[in-house]
């Protein structure tokens, strides 16, 4: 299953705008995507809720992991962007 590690860009972690954003993305997609901070458990990245869960903060290293190559690099890139600035 093709997967990537990528490191949280937002300012504040993946705290509600970021997993807002990251979560419609991957509704979107229509495939399963998942997201695992270090050494934990995956959560389903078409729900904020299960993504803010993740207590990830900026710099935190997140792994992607999706059956869809595509899938998970545009969702990677979300997460390594900082979705705060505006």
């Amino acid at each position: 299953m093709p997967s990537t590690t990528v490191t949280v860009g937002s300012a504040v972690g993946l705290h509600a705008r970021p997993a807002t954003v990251i979560s419609e993305a991957a509704a979107a997609l229509g495939v399963s995507v998942t997201l695992a901070a270090d050494g934990g458990e995956p959560v389903d990245a078409g729900s904020a809720l299960m993504i803010m869960t993740l207590g990830a903060e900026k710099g935190a290293s997140i792994t992607v992991e999706s059956d869809d190559q595509a899938a998970v690099d545009q969702i990677a890139a979300l997460v390594a962007q900082d979705l705060d600035a505006e």
